[in-house]
């Protein structure tokens, strides 16, 4: 299972429902994009320190960009960003989890909505 950035911050503000989604997971991935948007949202290096914890201790894949998934975001910024106003990091959590044939664990469908070749799992708070 592939988490967006929105599920981890559910969980790290202590969301009880994003903690037991990720305990349930069988394997927990996350792309870099997401592991980096964390880090944008870090106040202090303590806060990074806890963001790198948790994925750790979660046991999440950190999974990288390809020149597979850089091409895909691509052709999904091409086509969804101005009918669906789709944005770079979406597009590219997007591609990495159809690259990976994972599923997307997310609150905000609306994100992944047009993509047809992704699987999509609703996290609701």
């Amino acid at each position: 299972m592939l988490f967006d950035t929105d599920v981890l911050i559910w969980y790290l503000r202590g969301n009880a429902k994003a903690a037991r989604v990720m305990q349930n997971a069988d394997k927990r991935q996350v792309s870099v994009v997401s592991y980096m948007e964390l880090l944008q949202g870090a106040k202090s290096k303590s806060e990074i320190k806890l963001i790198r914890s948790f994925l750790k201790d979660f046991d999440f894949q950190v999974l990288p960009l390809t020149e597979n998934t850089g091409h895909r975001a691509s052709v999904y910024m091409e086509e969804y960003c101005l009918k669906a106003n789709m944005c770079l990091a979406d597009a590219m959590i997007a591609a990495t989890g159809v690259e990976n044939q994972l599923t997307i664990c997310t609150g905000n469908r609306k994100h992944y909505q047009p993509i047809t070749e992704i699987e999509i799992k609703i996290f609701r708070p």
